[in-house]
């Protein structure tokens, strides 16, 4: 129903704003008594099998939803009723910032991808901490932080710092953005050097508070294998908890829209099913290489049950969707699960 009939009516309109109207339905929706309790029977599939014990949390199953969607913390409790394991809000900033001009989000419906070139907008940091102080308990909840995009490259950490800081009440794990291919400081933010620096400052102030919440990186899937060595280097250095893999690709290959249209969307970060296999190579490597020796959230075109599945024999121990989301529906993350117990 939802690719037959759902999704052809919301892809008729601008991708930013079917998404915050959207997020308004399902927010109107999960008021109505009844609908939560339809949600869980339709999409939840709670088996003691699925649970995940990593990082010191338990993850009821090991499906979640992806940065990016619920930047705001404004739906994360709403969305739980679909059957995810955790959602990571974010990229939360300390101050809150409008992004990159519209028009900056275009689907490539051919190839079954995104190009977005969002450049971390949100409503900042005290905005989130009011909405998860709303927060239910029903997941696992992840804070994915970056910086804000006029803070000045010596105040790069500071950024980071506070909002670690500001959301660490509030959420079970941690997210270093330090890969959106729509930001600028790329190259200070890809140096080992900085990263380990960047890093050892948040667990700083990790180890200063009474319970110590889990810091993971999340990383592009651009990267060649001399530099995912230096990621498995600075993991073994800095003892960081684990990698998120991958990011949105700043690469154009092989998709099937036509060079003018590329042309016209100009610069973004591609997901979805165009880059499915390399954010797959991408884990098989840190993976082999590293002798599973850090957990690794597999994220990066999953758009059914076989292409999670493919993650996790990769070496994801955990799995994101955002993109297969809103190609698939709903009953993407049913099928996963499902697929996941038979595949026990």
């Amino acid at each position: 129903m939802y690719k037959l009939i759902i999704r052809r009516i919301l892809f008729q309109f601008d991708p930013e704003k079917i998404h915050y109207f959207t997020f308004s339905l399902i927010k109107f929706l999960c008021k109505i008594p009844f609908v939560p309790s339809v949600f869980k029977y339709l999409y939840q599939v709670n088996d003691k099998r699925l649970e995940q014990k990593l990082f010191g949390l338990t993850f009821k199953n090991p499906v979640g939803l992806a940065a990016g969607f619920d930047k705001n913390a404004v739906l994360y409790n709403e969305l739980a009723n679909f059957g995810f394991g955790f959602i990571e809000i974010g990229t939360v900033t300390p101050k809150g910032q409008s992004g990159n001009p519209k028009k900056r989000l275009f689907r490539l419906k051919d190839d079954e991808g995104i190009i977005n070139r969002m450049g971390f907008n949100n409503e900042g940091l005290e905005a989130a901490i009011l909405k998860l102080k709303k927060n239910k308990g029903k997941l696992i909840i992840g804070g994915n932080i970056g910086k804000n995009t006029q803070t000045s490259e010596e105040n790069y950490t500071s950024d980071y710092k506070i909002c670690f800081q500001g959301l660490h009440p509030y959420v079970d794990y941690f997210v270093l953005n330090v890969s959106c291919p729509n930001v600028d400081s790329h190259a200070k933010l890809n140096d080992k050097n900085y990263l380990i620096e960047l890093i050892s400052a948040c667990q700083e102030l990790n180890n200063k508070e009474d319970k110590q919440k889990p810091i993971l990186l999340k990383i592009a899937p651009d990267l060649n294998n001399y530099q995912l060595d230096e990621i498995i280097e600075l993991i073994s250095e800095t003892k960081i908890d684990g990698v998120i893999a991958s990011n949105t690709s700043i690469s154009r290959n092989n998709l099937k829209a036509s060079k003018s249209r590329l042309d016209h969307i100009g610069n973004g970060g591609v997901s979805g099913k165009p880059i499915k296999n390399q954010s797959t190579k991408v884990i098989q490597y840190l993976s082999d290489k590293s002798n599973k020796s850090f957990p690794i959230i597999g994220v990066g075109g999953i758009h059914s049950a076989k292409d999670a599945l493919e993650k996790i024999k990769a070496g994801a121990n955990l799995v994101q969707i955002y993109t297969g989301f809103i190609y698939e529906g709903p009953g993407l993350i049913k099928k996963i699960n499902k697929a996941i117990l038979k595949n026990l």
